[in-house]
């Protein structure tokens, strides 16, 4: 995951702010069921824990597909709050 990338990580991130938002695209599986990236999701929600940073807020939303054989997206927006 490249948290340098202002679209899919927080620029605040790492600035001792109170909240941080980031938001992470869940490729489901063509075939079966399941994403195909919940890796990804699991690291970003580390990544926060280990700067200090607890899971608030979950929100989901379906980005649709993208083209054949891409199956669907679903755009996972998170809400951390930084523990005290």
């Amino acid at each position: 995951m490249n948290y340098d990338d202002a679209s899919t990580y927080s620029t605040a991130s790492g600035q001792n702010l109170q909240y941080v938002v980031l938001q992470v695209t869940l490729k489901e599986k063509f075939i079966g069921t399941g994403s195909g990236n919940l890796t990804e999701l699991e690291q970003a929600i580390n990544y926060q824990a280990s700067k200090g940073y607890r899971l608030h807020t979950i929100s989901t939303s379906n980005g649709g597909s993208k083209g054949l054989l891409g199956g669907d997206r679903i755009q996972a927006t998170m809400v951390f709050e930084k523990i005290i």
